[in-house]
């Protein structure tokens, strides 16, 4: 049960305030009754809320799969460029955020939810959560890189030092000719700046960087960059299974 006035404001027909006023005016219509109380308790999972006849149905929490596009932040609001919250369109929750962060640049999978306890499992050091990259790289990657990367590799300074979890390198091409280089890497961590950091530490330069997975969700090869989708059924099972 939750009250109307909350119901309205979560779903952004707009804020308690501006609510409160619908309510009062009439507008606002439980299984076909006016109710003019704020206070009114809905059973938002058997009753029908309507504004001015149009339904509102309640959704305690949204789950978007999104193909973030370069240039746009990993964050909920920012004075200077566009968020990732700002592409998904058909939102209904105000709360929504990324779970995880991508830079600015970098392209791929991103979970967009106001599920908190999710965001956190998947988050966690302690849930040890894949995270599969793509990524073209200036420079020739050796199987001594492979290695290195396997071993863990320090991404920090000489008087802070910063050494990495195990990283899984694979090499899918090195192109002697251009001297840029095709590989995919899963790690379980997401220190800032990462993936470029670790190669930085080989003496090599990620000039493009995508996310494909994070756990059991995989990016869907038909979103294009900036469009997105809700998540399946089966999808959000495999998540909180992890």
């Amino acid at each position: 049960m939750i009250r109307l006035d909350k119901y309205l404001a979560d779903m952004g027909e707009g804020t308690r305030q501006e609510v409160k006023k619908y309510i009062r005016q009439g507008r606002i219509l439980i299984d076909g009754m006016p109710v003019k109380k704020p206070e009114y308790k809905v059973d938002e999972a058997r009753q029908r809320v309507t504004l001015d006849g149009r339904d509102i149905g309640y959704s305690r929490f949204e789950y978007y799969m999104l193909n973030k596009p370069a240039g746009v932040v990993s964050a909920t609001e920012d004075a200077a460029d566009r968020t990732v919250v700002e592409l998904i369109a058909g939102r209904k929750r105000k709360d929504l955020f990324p779970v995880g962060r991508l830079d600015k640049d970098t392209e791929g999978l991103l979970l967009i939810t106001n599920d908190g306890a999710l965001a956190h499992r998947l988050l966690s050091p302690k849930s040890h959560v894949d995270k599969c990259y793509y990524a073209r790289v200036q420079g020739l990657v050796t199987e001594e890189d492979v290695k290195k990367f396997l071993a863990g590799v320090d991404i920090g300074t000489a008087k802070q030092p910063e050494r990495t979890a195990p990283g899984r390198l694979q090499i899918l091409d090195a192109d002697e000719s251009s001297g840029v280089s095709r590989i995919r890497l899963v790690i379980q961590e997401g220190k800032y700046h990462q993936v470029k950091r670790m190669f930085a530490a080989v003496g090599k330069k990620v000039c493009y960087l995508r996310r494909e997975s994070m756990g059991s969700l995989v990016l869907d090869a038909g979103l294009k960059p900036g469009e997105y989708r809700k998540l399946t059924d089966e999808e959000l099972r495999e998540l909180r299974d992890l």
